[in-house]
């Protein structure tokens, strides 16, 4: 177990692969490139769990800029050549989507937010204080 908790930002360089546990529950794994720049990439494993793993395998595309909030972990991994070695892993607890893609999964809550918003600036107008109506 891990207390490494992480805030990354990436691109999406392989779609998720939904497949469900021995205990029914679905996890999705996906590779992000966290380099800001093409020069060499720096890839890191993805894992969500869940429900979100569900929503992972629906909505997150090749391409996709994501942000990914979860926890860091070591996994050891077979080679093609049967050598064992260790890998940095991201157990994600919430994937948000940047860009165009991100209204399909936010609609909700930016209309929410819009819808706010609109209160805040209509309802309360009449109530504003003026400076003279302070008591003190």
């Amino acid at each position: 177990m891990s207390l490494s908790k992480a805030v990354i930002q990436g691109v999406v360089v392989r779609e998720p692969e939904k497949r469900f546990s021995s205990n029914n529950v679905a996890v999705s794994n996906f590779t992000i490139n966290i380099t800001p720049n093409n020069d060499e990439a720096s890839l890191l494993r993805v894992i969500a769990l869940g429900r979100l793993a569900e929503t992972v395998a629906d909505n997150v595309k090749k391409g996709a800029m994501v942000v990914v909030d979860g926890q860091l972990q070591t996994n050891t991994v077979k080679s093609q050549t049967g050598e064992e070695r260790k890998i940095v892993e991201l157990q994600a607890s919430n994937v948000e989507l940047m860009g165009s893609g991100a209204a399909s999964i936010k609609e909700k809550p930016q209309s929410m937010q819009e819808e706010i918003l609109q209160l805040s600036d209509e309802d309360f107008s009449d109530e504003l204080i003026g400076d003279d109506e302070i008591p003190f």
